[in-house]
């Protein structure tokens, strides 16, 4: 009977030893811990030379622990603050995917989204402009004079007298864009000239602005497939915010005064 009783002990205690492949000062190091170690490095199948470097790391991480407890640090309010503050950001971050998973966005709320994004790009124009920058009014008002009298070009006087280096190698050409990247008082200066026309200087905080707008063209707006990844990601945050607002709501907050 009491041999039974020793076999029954030990079959029992199998799966469980054999689940702790190493000890350190008599705490175990799991298969599970080592599996999940390398399942975040992205380790897939690992051989057996890469399954006993990770587990080395391992044993050496849980000396430094044991041996950071050993001195205290553990107790340290700092050090309690730290590990809270990284606890809830753990709760945190799985309570957020597993709902992301949950409340993906539809084929559907993309639809509607991108329809809207259709409907803000109506009337939009894109311009291709090009400019000459200089400081001094006076040297951008003679600039403007000698090039409506054809005595330089645009292109020339741009290469050598613009201040903006980006643009003054290619003759000023700032290439195809929407006025939304620009200071107002250039865009403004922009809407109001037409097309080929060189406007004159246009003060700014940068100097003063001889502006060339080339031609104009109504902007196209992204096809679905272009817009799914950006329009994804927005109403993916939107419905996050929801969430935590809806959260908020609920629950009681009482803020003290300092």
């Amino acid at each position: 009977m009491k041999r039974l009783l020793l076999v029954t002990a030990i079959c029992a205690s199998l799966p469980v030893m054999a689940q702790n492949i190493a000890t350190v000062n008599g705490s175990a190091i799991t298969k599970k811990e080592l599996d999940y170690t390398l399942k975040t490095l992205r380790i897939e199948n690992p051989s057996d030379e890469q399954r006993q470097s990770i587990l080395n790391e391992l044993i050496n991480r849980d000396i430094l622990v044991q041996e950071s407890i050993k001195q205290g640090f553990e107790k340290k309010d700092d050090v309690k603050a730290t590990i809270e503050a990284a606890r809830k950001e753990i709760l945190i971050s799985n309570l957020l995917q597993e709902w992301n998973e949950k409340n993906k966005v539809s084929d559907a709320e993309i639809d509607t989204a991108y329809k809207t994004t259709l409907k803000n790009f109506e009337g939009r124009k894109e311009y291709k402009v090009s400019h000459i920058l200089v400081k001094d009014e006076e040297k951008a008002k003679s600039l403007f004079n000698d090039i409506n009298a054809k005595k330089v070009s645009f292109t020339d006087a741009a290469k050598k007298d613009s201040i903006d280096p980006s643009s003054a190698k290619n003759g000023g050409d700032l290439g195809w864009s929407n006025l939304d990247i620009y200071i107002p008082e250039f865009s403004q200066a922009v809407l109001a000239a037409k097309k080929g026309e060189i406007t004159e200087p246009v003060k700014s905080q940068y100097g003063y602005h001889i502006i060339k707008v080339e031609d104009d063209r109504p902007v196209t707006p992204p096809t679905l497939e272009e817009a799914k990844p950006e329009l994804t990601r927005l109403l993916t945050q939107k419905k996050l915010f929801d969430y935590v607002e809806s959260l908020r709501q609920k629950a009681k907050v009482t803020i003290n005064d300092k």
